[in-house]
């Protein structure tokens, strides 16, 4: 199943969490959630706001923007183009 998100939705992979940090390993309930990932997929936009994103944009998004959703074992989040901060280059 393809997820195509509508009007001025985009679907976000986020980046991975740290496993390390300077030799210590992390455990799953310690890790801080990534504020950044990849723009997989976006909508049309709306009348009112056209779509600024494009699939491959290395996005930064607030730390609890977005619906978390899973598709084929891998976690995407699904957010509003509002819900991103900037665009990273």
């Amino acid at each position: 199943m393809k997820i195509q998100p509508l009007a001025d939705r985009v679907l976000v992979l986020p980046a991975p969490a740290e496993e390390k940090v300077g030799g210590i390993i992390i455990p799953d309930t310690a890790k801080e959630k990534p504020q950044h990932g990849k723009v997989i997929a976006v909508g049309e936009g709306t009348k009112d706001d056209k779509m600024v994103l494009k699939e491959g944009d290395e996005v930064l998004y607030g730390k609890y923007a977005g619906t978390e959703l899973e598709e084929e074992g891998e976690k995407y989040l699904i957010m509003r183009q509002s819900d991103v901060l900037a665009i990273l280059k």
